[in-house]
C-alpha cells in the first residue's frame, strides 16, 4: 500500500512522479520586490525588515560580501535532502530550487536572492495543495540557521 499511494498520486499530480526539477516549468527571474503572495497559506517569505510584502521571517543584513553570501546560501540549499537546482541567475544573485517531500514526492519551489547590500530574500512555496502544514516556513528557518556555518567555512 505504501508504494501504491505515490503511484496513484502521480496520476493526479504529474509533477509528483518526476525526479528533481523534472516536470516543473523552467525557472524564470522573479522580481522579488514585486512578489504577490497568494491567499492560500502554503508559502513562506524571509526577507529584511521593511520588505514588502511583509515577511514571515526577518533576515538580518549579513557582513559577508554579496557574492560570498550567494554562494553560501546555495551551498546550504543543496546540502538539504531532496533539494535540486531549478535555475540560477548569477548576475542577479538569484537561484531557484525544487524540494521534494520524502513521502509523496510533492514539489515545493524556493527562490533565493541576495541584494547588493548583503540582504537575503527567500521565498518558499508549494506547487500543490492549499496548506503546507508549516513546511515552507520550517524550511526557510532551517536554511537560515545553517547559513552562519556555511559563511564561516572555507
Amino acid at each position: 500500500m505504501r508504494r501504491l499511494l505515490p503511484l496513484l498520486l502521480a496520476l493526479l499530480l504529474p509533477a509528483c512522479r518526476d525526479h528533481g526539477a523534472d516536470g516543473i516549468a523552467p525557472a524564470t527571474v522573479i522580481d522579488m520586490t514585486r512578489l504577490v503572495r497568494p491567499a492560500t497559506p502554503n508559502t513562506a517569505l524571509a526577507a529584511p525588515e521593511g520588505f514588502a510584502p511583509v515577511p514571515d521571517i526577518i533576515t538580518p543584513r549579513y557582513a559577508a560580501d554579496p557574492d560570498r553570501l550567494f554562494a553560501a546560501i546555495q551551498a546550504v540549499a543543496l546540502a538539504q535532502p531532496r533539494v535540486f537546482v531549478h535555475g540560477t541567475f548569477p548576475q542577479l544573485r538569484q537561484a531557484h530550487f525544487v524540494a521534494r517531500s520524502a513521502l509523496l514526492n510533492f514539489p515545493d519551489l524556493i527562490a533565493v536572492q541576495v541584494t547588493p547590500e548583503s540582504g537575503l530574500v527567500l521565498w518558499s512555496r508549494s506547487v500543490h495543495g492549499r496548506s503546507d502544514f508549516g513546511v515552507n516556513r520550517a524550511r526557510l528557518a532551517a536554511w537560515l540557521a545553517a547559513l552562519p556555518a556555511a559563511l564561516a567555512g572555507p
